[in-house]
């Protein structure tokens, strides 16, 4: 009898609950828009996703430069790396650092931020306020 009122009770909290909350990708990544000219790759809206992830754009160019083992600049808006590369593989790399440095691990959301305390970094949610170590790049 009781259990039956618990989810009676469980599925009008549930609709009383903004559609939000049961989205789970907010965080929508624009592709990227890669041109190969030479021996070199031009990531041109890397301005765009690192102001989409909310991450300092030389953190996430130092991740991309080692995961893709070249040397990366900043010009302007775009990323320069050294190398012909894919935009497939820029993007699943982009993938991977929000994966790892982006989204929470407790509740999977993307409002976090990278806090440096002594010599290691860690994940802060703005969300659920977990705390969760990251490696450094």
């Amino acid at each position: 009898m009781s259990e039956l009122r618990y989810e009676e009770m469980l599925n009008e909290a549930y609709k009383q609950l903004p559609p939000e909350v049961f989205k789970r990708e907010r965080l929508e990544i624009p592709r990227a828009s890669c041109t190969t000219f030479g021996s070199r790759t031009f990531l041109n809206n890397f301005g765009d996703i690192c102001e989409v992830l909310n991450r300092d754009p030389n953190h996430v160019l130092r991740y991309l430069s080692r995961e893709m083992a070249t040397s990366g600049t900043i010009e302007g808006s775009r990323a320069v790396f050294q190398g012909r590369f894919e935009c497939e593989t820029l993007d699943r790399l982009i993938r991977r650092y929000m994966d790892e440095f982006v989204i929470c691990p407790i509740c999977k959301r993307p409002d976090t931020k990278i806090i440096k305390e002594k010599r290691l970094n860690f994940l802060v949610c703005e969300a659920c306020g977990a705390k969760s170590p990251v490696r450094r790049i």
